[in-house]
């Protein structure tokens, strides 16, 4: 199944659905930064809930950077995800294992905890915003939802799945189920709601088994007036990082210690940590960085 995302209400549009599928772009973040299995669950719920919450923004342009930064062999990671169905980023420790945990899971709670979880909202204009909120389990589905009962005063379940084998990511996802204001008075419902998803599956369980999105929504909410919405969005692993920005990066270096690395070097290697592109700029290249730099006037 290609990776795309699905939006829905209930309740009379008092609760918002959005569901996603991410099993490709686990698999190219996997790839790309040579992730550990258990790096690879934690980035891939990482990114999943970063494309969530992105989801609810307005702007084209709007992004999400989901940040942790703990003391476990993990270290952090960030994911930056956008509304337009992009996301990218890094595991800062990518290459840890560690014991399955007493359910036979990935243990990706010991790999970060202690720490904290930073979000931080793009919305395409004026100053970003962020909050910081301590890791509740580690788990990046649980430490969300906490953000976003506290920071946005949202009552929300997020499940988050990744699933690996021998060969890769066999499926990826998530599911963020939110109850808003208008619902939120309804304590039945609340209650109810939160009855049939503490009984749900596994979320990666069950896309593993060859449930589609709407399939799930409708188990959990198909009496309670669901609507799924027809339109359809792609997502993918995007980085938008290119090698005429790794030359202008060069320049903040100034025409001393560009130089230094032509007659050391001849040349000079950079590497996009969000994705692990590797650029090579060769001895002439940075020549000809040089000159352009000594040609134009410098601004007093």
């Amino acid at each position: 199944m290609v990776d795309q995302l699905i939006r829905a209400t209930a309740a009379d549009t008092g609760i918002r659905v959005v569901g996603v599928t991410t099993t490709e772009l686990t698999q190219v973040a996997r790839d790309r930064h040579k992730l550990s299995y258990l790096a690879t669950v934690a980035m891939g719920r990482a990114m999943a809930a970063g494309l969530l919450l992105a989801s609810s923004m307005k702007q084209p342009q709007s992004r999400v950077n989901l940040r942790i930064k703990g003391a476990g062999p993990l270290k952090g990671l960030l994911v930056d995800a956008g509304l337009d169905g992009t996301v990218r980023g890094y595991v800062e420790n990518p290459a840890v294992e560690l014991p399955l945990n007493q359910q036979g899971q990935f243990d990706v709670g010991t790999g970060f905890q202690p720490g904290y979880l930073t979000i931080l909202r793009d919305v395409g204009y004026g100053e970003p915003y962020n909050s910081t909120v301590e890791l509740v389990s580690g788990e990046v589905g649980d430490d969300v939802a906490f953000y976003l009962a506290n920071s946005e005063q949202t009552p929300s379940a997020l499940m988050l799945g990744v699933f690996t084998n021998d060969t890769g990511v066999e499926t990826a996802g998530g599911l963020l189920v939110q109850v808003l204001p208008k619902a939120a008075r309804d304590e039945s419902l609340v209650e109810l709601l939160e009855s049939r998803i503490s009984h749900l599956a596994g979320f990666s369980a069950l896309l593993s088994s060859g449930k589609t999105l709407p399939e799930i929504m409708e188990d959990l909410l198909g009496d309670l007036g669901l609507e799924i919405f027809p339109d359809v969005q792609p997502l993918k692993f995007y980085c938008p990082c290119s090698r005429s920005r790794v030359l202008s990066a060069l320049r903040l270096f100034g025409s001393e210690e560009l130089q230094d690395m032509v007659e050391k070097d001849d040349g000079a290697e950079a590497t996009c940590e969000l994705c692990n592109e590797v650029y090579q700029v060769n001895g002439q290249e940075l020549k000809t960085l040089i000159a352009s730099m000594d040609a134009t006037p410098q601004a007093s």
